[in-house]
């Protein structure tokens, strides 16, 4: 089950099966970000049963807009890869809104302190933006690094965070 919400930052797009969110982005195109979906997951979705993820989860974005940047983090998410980006993902949602890191920190985080490039790799990778704030993680020097969905949109996420 998909749904694409209005967002200040533009069109927002859920995906979701009956118990988590699988994918989640700055999108109008359900079919592009269904393709981030693990093979394994996409397999396994579906079509019917997600209400009720699919409303705590548009209702958790709809609250990160109107200023409880937390919201996001109450909704389960489900990603699939190997073990290290799987932790990684994990350690990411611990990441507090207003208190960006660092990729190595986040390697260091995640279990790993010599793996940046790795945790790079599974900020890359992510698939359930905003839910798994990869936006949190800036470059050593404090600069913004890759996002997805744009520098841009990545700057105003952790200045409405700051707030």
């Amino acid at each position: 089950m998909h749904s694409t919400i209005t967002t200040p930052d533009g069109p927002f797009t859920i995906i979701a099966d009956d118990r988590w969110v699988l994918a989640s982005g700055w999108t109008a195109d359900p079919k592009a970000l269904g393709g981030l979906i693990h093979p394994r997951l996409r397999a396994g979705l579906q079509p019917t049963g997600a209400e009720l993820v699919m409303r705590q989860a548009v209702e958790a974005v709809d609250a990160y807009y109107a200023g409880d940047v937390e919201a996001p983090s109450t909704v389960p998410v489900r990603q699939q890869s190997g073990p290290y980006r799987e932790r990684a993902w994990e350690t990411l949602r611990l990441v507090k809104p207003g208190n960006p890191v660092s990729y190595t920190e986040f390697a260091q985080r995640s279990g790993s302190p010599a793996a940046v490039r790795a945790a790079a790799g599974a900020c890359a990778r992510n698939a359930a933006a905003l839910f798994v704030p990869c936006h949190r993680v800036l470059r050593a020097d404090g600069t913004l690094g890759g996002f997805r969905y744009g520098p841009e949109l990545k700057r105003r996420l952790l200045d409405r965070e700051l707030r």
